[in-house]
C-alpha cells in the first residue's frame, strides 16, 4: 500500500448526495482541513465514491517545497499537478489541453466527469529538466506566485508574462477548474481551490493521486483515512467540502 510509503435525464450531481459522517464530525474534518491548509500542511480529500472514488494529498501550492513533493511522490504515488482558477487560467492565456491539441487521440470524454481539467504542462524556465524535487517545487511555488500576481491585478497579468516565467511542455501539469468552481464541477479541481479560497491563500491548489502499491489502483477510503491517521494529516470528504464552502 502506497500509503504508508449525455442521456434523457441529468445525471445527478454527487454533490447533492448527503454528507456520510455525522454533521459534527463533518464540521470538525473541514475544520481541520482549513486550519492545515491556512498553515501551509497537506490535507486527504476523498471526492465521492460515485466519481472518481479517490483520495488526494492536496496542498496550497504556495507552501509546496522539494520534501512536499517527495512527500507527494513517496506517499501518494499519482500524477503531481496545480490547480488554478478560471480566471487565472485566462490570464495565463491556457487553454484546456484537449482543445490546443489536433490530434485523432484527443477525446475528452472521462467516464467521471463531462471533460478533465487538464491544461499545459510546464516548468519554470530557472529549473534544468524540470522533473526533480526541486525544480518541481519551484514550479509550484512560481505558478501560485503568478496566480496571486493574476488576482491582484488582471487587467495587466498578460500571457507573454506567464510564458517569460515558464514553457511547455514541462513536468507539471497544470489544471484549470471551472467557471462557478464548485457550482459548476466538483472535482479534486476544484475542492482544493475551495479550500485555497477559503483560507485566503493564492487561487492555486496541488493535487496528487493516492495509489495503492499492491493493487495498482486508488488507494481505498479507508485505507487513505488510516494513513491519514497515522500521519497526523486531516482527512475529508468532498461532500463535507461541498456544504461548507459551495
Amino acid at each position: 500500500m502506497r500509503a504508508d510509503a449525455e442521456g434523457s435525464e441529468a445525471e445527478p450531481d454527487p454533490a447533492d448526495a448527503p454528507v456520510t459522517a455525522g454533521d459534527a464530525d463533518a464540521t470538525a474534518s473541514v475544520d481541520r482541513a482549513l486550519a492545515a491548509f491556512r498553515a501551509g500542511d497537506p490535507v486527504c480529500v476523498h471526492d465521492f465514491a460515485d466519481r472518481e472514488g479517490e483520495t488526494d494529498l492536496v496542498y496550497p501550492a504556495g507552501a509546496v517545497d522539494a520534501a512536499a513533493v517527495v512527500h507527494m511522490r513517496n506517499d501518494a504515488g499519482g500524477l503531481i499537478c496545480v490547480a488554478v482558477d478560471d480566471m487565472v487560467a485566462d490570464a495565463f492565456g491556457l487553454p484546456f489541453l484537449a482543445d490546443a491539441l489536433d490530434h485523432p487521440a484527443v477525446n475528452d470524454d472521462p467516464a467521471y466527469d463531462d471533460r478533465s481539467s487538464f491544461s499545459l504542462p510546464v516548468n519554470h524556465r530557472e529549473t534544468f529538466t524540470g522533473i526533480t524535487d526541486a525544480d518541481r517545487a519551484l514550479t509550484i511555488t512560481e505558478i501560485a506566485n503568478a496566480a496571486a500576481a493574476a488576482t491582484s491585478d488582471p487587467e495587466s497579468y498578460t500571457p507573454e508574462d506567464f510564458a517569460a516565467s515558464f514553457r511547455a511542455p514541462g513536468h507539471v501539469h497544470v489544471l484549470r477548474g471551472a467557471v462557478a468552481g464548485l457550482d459548476d464541477r466538483v472535482g479534486h479541481t476544484e475542492l482544493g481551490l475551495a479550500l485555497a479560497e477559503a483560507v485566503d491563500a493564492a487561487p492555486a491548489a496541488v493535487v496528487c493521486e493516492m495509489l495503492d502499491d499492491e493493487t495498482g489502483d486508488a488507494l481505498a477510503p479507508e485505507d487513505a483515512a488510516a494513513y491519514a491517521k497515522r500521519r497526523e494529516i486531516p482527512y475529508v470528504e468532498g461532500a463535507a467540502l461541498v456544504e461548507a464552502l459551495r
